[in-house]
């Protein structure tokens, strides 16, 4: 039997003998991450569940990742149409060490959070995973399953983006417009 946390569906294709899954959301150029808040109440919920994440190119993390850090993420950029900008986040930090027999669990994760709680301060803020990648990449979290014996984050990657489309599309780049 498989669950979702969220707006998820199971896919089998002929051959397959897992199911994939994708995100409804995912259908999205930008899909909406899942909060710190939300990502607790999944942890509580399967508290004797393993913690795994899903990749965005469907490969699951080792199993024996630690979570080394909490930590609340606060940008402040000018965009540029020459808009200034704040970006909040809760972020994670996986990393797999060479103690292959180590797990964190649900439960264990959400003792990990609690410690955390007073510095990130809130929890309707979106949650991101950053991990070895083979490069130290941030992801988003879109969403969870559970498959088997262990609750699975789903993670989105993450894209770059203009926010000021009216003063800097390619098309619209003209000398002396504004334009980056």
């Amino acid at each position: 039997m498989v669950s979702t946390f969220g707006e998820g569906v199971a896919c089998l294709t002929p051959g397959m003998r897992q199911p994939t899954y994708m995100l409804k959301r995912m259908q999205l150029l930008k899909p909406a991450p899942m909060s710190l808040g939300d990502f607790r109440q999944a942890l509580a919920a399967s508290p004797q569940l393993g913690l795994r994440f899903r990749l965005p190119t469907g490969g699951l993390t080792p199993i024996h990742l630690h979570l080394t850090e909490v930590a609340r993420v606060e940008k402040r950029y000018i965009d540029c149409g020459g808009t200034i900008r704040t970006d909040v986040s809760a972020r994670l930090q996986l990393w797999a060490a060479d103690d292959t027999a180590h797990r964190v669990g649900c439960a264990k994760a959400l003792q990990v959070l609690d410690r955390g709680a007073g510095l990130v301060g809130v929890t309707d803020v979106p949650l991101e995973v950053e991990h070895d990648f083979p490069f130290l990449t941030v992801f988003p979290v879109v969403g969870s399953v559970v498959e088997g014996g262990d609750r699975i984050f789903l993670l989105a990657a993450k894209q770059a983006d203009c926010l000021a489309p009216d003063v800097c599309i390619p098309n619209a780049c003209k000398p002396g417009s504004g334009c980056c």
